[in-house]
């Protein structure tokens, strides 16, 4: 059995998502700043907009280690596409959590919410995440050279995506 499960993301995993996002090693691979505010949180897990998902990898304890969100942009001609955002703790990195996370992200996308592409940034040096979505079918569309500013220096992104349906053509 698995140690972990997924479920929506609550308000009351705010406080953990918040300590996950707090390591150096998690902000420093995601686009927003580090330390981000417990207050500041709460409330973007409270904003519950429309095209916007939000799951939880828990623990035995109910206790949230990672989180995926799929997020539209609710422009009618975009209306079956997402942004996907994926994070883990990272002192569990290594465990399947990112898998569980993604699989269960994608079957919803496919399954449930009818998307068909669904698309990410992540910072060309993370090789480890870059695997993992090629690993469920993300292709890299492009690289952004100097997107992102991180510990004082610019570094590039690779955009990738995934079709459903056939995939690229």
């Amino acid at each position: 059995m698995n140690r972990y499960r997924i479920r929506h993301v609550e308000v009351s995993d705010a406080e953990a998502l918040n300590e996950m996002f707090s390591a150096p090693s998690v902000f420093g691979n995601m686009l927003g700043l580090p330390y981000p505010a417990l207050s500041k949180r709460r409330e973007w897990l409270l904003n519950d907009a429309p095209g916007r998902t939000l799951l939880a990898a828990v623990d035995e304890a109910d206790r949230a280690v990672g989180w995926a969100a799929l997020l539209s942009s609710g422009r009618a001609r975009l209306q079956r596409a997402a942004e996907l955002g994926l994070g883990v703790d990272a002192r569990l990195h290594g465990q399947g959590i990112g898998s569980l996370l993604l699989a269960s992200a994608l079957d919803l996308a496919d399954n449930w919410l009818g998307l068909r592409r669904i698309e990410l940034t992540v910072f060309a040096d993370n090789v480890r995440a870059q695997d993992l979505y090629r690993k469920f079918g993300f292709a890299e569309e492009a690289r952004l050279r100097a997107y992102a500013l991180r510990d004082g220096a610019y570094h590039d992104v690779l955009a990738m995506a995934r079709l459903r349906e056939g995939g690229w053509q």
